[in-house]
């Protein structure tokens, strides 16, 4: 269900995806509001949910993850309760940063960071490959990052689509 959101609620969440440390005095002009009401505003879009959680956003290279995979994975239902294992099993691999579930040729797409080859080779063999269910699976290393963002699109919000 979509959360209902006026100009004020919209103009926040513009400026708080892309920095959301800030000055309260700061976002609260930017908006046309004093402080206390644009501290309610952002507490009323935690509780619908709107604003999912705040968190600081790493460079893994310089944290010595300097290799990003894409994993695909093909899957095989044949024991009943694989897909569940296998779904628990990514949530709790650190290097899995994002799994999505597919429609289509594949079944999984995971993006996975590692220190180098040879890391992510060990979390192939030890995590992934021996996942009850797992059929084939095809990596690509990506060798650079054309655009990578946080911040959603929130015109359709002020057309009221």
């Amino acid at each position: 269900m979509r959360a209902e959101l006026d100009q004020i609620d919209q103009t926040l969440l513009s400026l708080l995806q892309r920095e959301v440390v800030q000055p309260l005095a700061k976002l609260a002009a930017a908006v046309g509001l004093s402080a206390s009401p644009c501290w309610r505003r952002v507490q009323r879009l935690e509780k619908l949910g709107v604003i999912k959680e705040r968190v600081a956003l790493l460079d893994r290279r310089k944290l010595g993850l300097n290799l990003e995979v894409f994993v695909e994975v093909r899957f095989s239902r044949d024991q009943p309760d694989s897909l569940h294992r296998f779904e628990e099993a990514i949530r709790a691999a650190p290097e899995v940063l994002e799994c999505f579930m597919l429609m289509g040729q594949v079944d999984f797409l995971l993006r996975v960071v590692a220190r180098d080859v040879d890391d992510y080779e060990q979390f192939l063999r030890k995590k992934l490959a021996i996942l009850p269910g797992v059929r084939d699976i095809k990596s690509s290393i990506a060798l650079s990052t054309v655009k990578s963002t946080t911040v959603l699109p929130l015109d359709h919000l002020r057309s009221g689509e």
